[in-house]
């Protein structure tokens, strides 16, 4: 049996928590309600994984303060800002922060729907996305420093000439490296290797200076 995807509701209003509730219930998912984004930071730590529908404003912590927190605590939560005011700023700052999509109260149940399978799909993108990274980064753990700095250059864009010059040796040994580092990955194309070096943000540092 397949575990129902959890949404957190974190409202004040306990109409706007019911109905949220009801409609996300009979379309098959879980719901976990907090009365304030006080009790929701407390609780998080805790918390089965999911997506927050998060109101705005709230007494005490509203929801851009929430939002903050939850980035400052490390809590990767997808998060559906809830809003009954239509404040242009206010959304700005949301969508700035993270939310992937913002509701108008009252919301349509198609609406609310559409928003929390973007928030699970913008989740499960970034489970995905780690994974390659993991996986990437153990690839690219089994290859020599050079091959690793040779595999740096091309996901830079440098052609052998000028990956040889600064690694002071010879274009012929790039190649050679090259040749090796591609067998050690299982690819048969640079693209396959570069979609390796990307995914591990191995273009992101510079080349090594070591032999």
């Amino acid at each position: 049996m397949m575990t129902k995807r959890v949404v957190h509701i974190v409202d004040d209003d306990p109409a706007v928590r019911r109905s949220a509730s009801f409609i996300l219930k009979t379309s098959g998912y879980a719901v976990v309600l907090h009365d304030s984004g006080e009790e929701f930071l407390k609780a998080v730590n805790d918390a089965v994984p999911g997506c927050v529908l998060l109101d705005i404003r709230m007494p005490g912590l509203d929801g851009l303060q929430v939002q903050k927190l939850m980035a400052e605590r490390g809590v990767a939560f997808p998060v559906v800002i809830l809003t009954g005011h239509g404040d242009v700023a206010i959304t700005v700052k949301a969508m700035k922060a993270g939310a992937v999509d913002l509701l108008e109260k009252p919301f349509e149940k198609t609406n609310l729907l559409d928003a929390i399978a973007a928030a699970f799909k913008q989740m499960d993108d970034a489970a995905a996305n780690a994974d390659r990274a993991r996986e990437a980064s153990i690839r690219i753990a089994g290859l020599t420093i050079r091959e690793q700095d040779v595999l740096r250059g091309l996901a830079s864009g440098l052609p052998n000439k000028t990956i040889a010059r600064d690694l002071e040796i010879s274009p012929r040994t790039v190649e050679v490296h090259r040749a090796n580092l591609m067998a050690k990955l299982k690819v048969h194309s640079l693209s396959e290797a570069l979609r390796i070096a990307f995914s591990a943000s191995l273009h992101l540092s510079p080349l090594r200076d070591d032999t």
